[in-house]
């Protein structure tokens, strides 16, 4: 069953997330994910919700998108972020 990772990122260094974008495609791709959505191009329909920046991410089940999550070619990307950018990151099951 699919599993969908779905982030909000609220960028305060522009500079280092960048560098965080360039590499981090190719730890999705190298882990079977796809992205179906990233970007800042958010539109709330219903309640207080703000997202800033949401990316989509599919992989195949939940151990995959765990598996890139927990990579060592992510582990390094996930720091550059975290010092670069608010998140808040989950995984949901497919339908």
């Amino acid at each position: 069953m699919s599993a969908y990772v779905i982030a909000n990122v609220e960028i305060t260094d522009p500079v280092a997330f960048g560098e965080y974008l360039k590499a981090g495609p190719a730890t999705v791709a190298a882990h079977g994910g796809t992205y179906l959505a990233r970007g800042s191009a958010v539109e709330v329909l219903e309640g207080d919700w703000a997202p800033t920046r949401l990316t989509i991410l599919k992989f195949d089940g939940i151990a995959q998108a765990k598996a890139w999550y927990e990579s060592p070619e992510y582990r390094p990307l996930r720091e550059i972020r975290n010092k670069a950018a608010k998140s808040k990151i989950l995984i949901v099951e497919g339908a």
